[in-house]
């Protein structure tokens, strides 16, 4: 009996030894084989970019531009970005509790895509100083909020060159949203650019006082048609002016985006913007660490950056003045050409800038006046 346990102990020992040994051996085979890849690095939060819009995005003009920036962003940068956007924001104080509900949301780059989002904007900056505020048209900045433009003027003496050529009655209308200089400076430029092949040219003008207004947009056009105009542009939002040109057998153009499908037989062209370069290159420098804002942080893009462009010019131009808008083109890519550039009166008569005097960016954000070949009397405000 005392054997048998003796050997029973033995055997167990023996068993124990041997796992023993398998499992050092076990441990022997994990060290030697190679480290398993340490887990990826968690994956950095996409960068949160919120878009307050004035209109709505399928508007066909000003808000539909700013929508297919925000759609190349997302192109661009995949999942290093997240967008969102936020449609038909009045200006004003409704515009400053989006702006603060959007921070709140977690967005850590915010665009504000009207004039008037300016001061609602400003606001805001101070109590959210890690978000990177861009207002659009603006001139005010802030340390974390800087401010970005489209020299839409380019565009509306393109479509100015086209109308004083395809106008009979040597009367072109032009229906105006705010009375702000942006506005102001495209009525002028839309004028310069028709006396450029027709000095017998006059301009008239109908205020709506408000961006995006079908309604109130149509009965400016049709007043402007009932008044002799057989050409019309627009400074506002919609295609309604477009719309109704083509309902009256008159010439129009589109505005801000490509406007062709709205009237196909009015349709003489489009002065679209394109905000894509901006866009990209602004959030680039979000994500690269090298955005920055502060006192004099503006840019003001156009042709030469291809953010302005006349496109889809109809198959009625004549081929002399689609050669005329293709050398304007070219001039103002590689600076050759100014428009504002005298000598040039005001409507008043006097003198303005002198012989081959060429207006620079301050005089230019501060047109408050109309050149001669503009008729009535610039709004004293809203």
């Amino acid at each position: 009996m005392n054997s048998k346990r003796h050997l029973m102990k033995f055997a167990g020992l023996t068993a124990l030894a041997a796992a023993a040994a398998l499992v050092g051996c076990g441990k022997k085979e994990e060290a030697a084989a190679p480290a398993a890849p340490a887990s990826a690095a968690a994956k950095p939060e996409p960068l949160k970019i919120a878009f307050a819009y004035v209109g709505p995005v399928g508007d066909g003009g000003w808000t539909f531009a700013h929508d297919n920036a925000r759609k190349a962003i997302e192109k661009e940068f995949g999942d290093k970005v997240a967008t969102s956007f936020v449609e038909k924001v009045p200006e004003g104080a409704d515009a400053e509790r989006v702006f603060r509900d959007l921070v709140a949301q977690g967005n850590k780059m915010i665009f504000g895509t009207t004039f008037g989002y300016m001061e609602p904007m400003l606001k805001v900056t101070g109590d959210a100083k890690d978000v990177k505020f861009e207002h659009a048209t603006g001139y005010k900045q802030a340390d974390n909020m800087r401010t970005y433009d489209s020299r839409t003027y380019e565009g509306a003496y393109m479509a100015g060159v086209i109308a004083g050529k395809m106008t009979k009655t040597n009367t072109l209308g032009f229906v105006g949203s705010m009375p702000i200089p942006e506005v102001i400076r495209n009525i002028n430029s839309f004028t310069l650019g028709a006396q450029s092949g027709n000095p017998k040219v006059k301009v008239k003008v109908v205020w709506v006082n408000d961006w995006f207004n079908p309604p109130k947009e149509t009965e400016a056009a049709q007043s402007l048609i009932n008044g002799g105009a057989d050409v019309l542009m627009q400074n506002t939002d919609s295609s309604a002016v477009l719309q109704t040109a083509e309902k009256n057998g008159k010439y129009a153009f589109g505005w801000d985006s490509d406007m062709t499908a709205y009237g196909p037989k009015a349709h003489l062209g489009s002065a679209v913007i394109n905000w894509t370069p901006y866009y990209l290159s602004s959030v680039r420098e979000a994500l690269d660490g090298k955005w920055a804002a502060g006192a004099g942080k503006h840019a003001w893009w156009g042709v030469k950056e291809s953010a302005i462009d006349m496109v889809s010019v109809a198959d009625v131009v004549p081929a002399e003045v689609k050669a005329q808008v293709a050398t304007v083109k070219a001039g103002l890519k590689d600076g050759s050409f100014a428009i504002w550039k005298g000598p040039l009166t005001g409507q008043d008569g006097k003198l303005i800038l002198k012989k081959d005097e060429v207006a620079d960016d301050k005089f230019l954000s501060g047109v408050m006046f109309y050149v001669k070949g503009v008729e009535g009397k610039v709004p004293s405000g809203k």
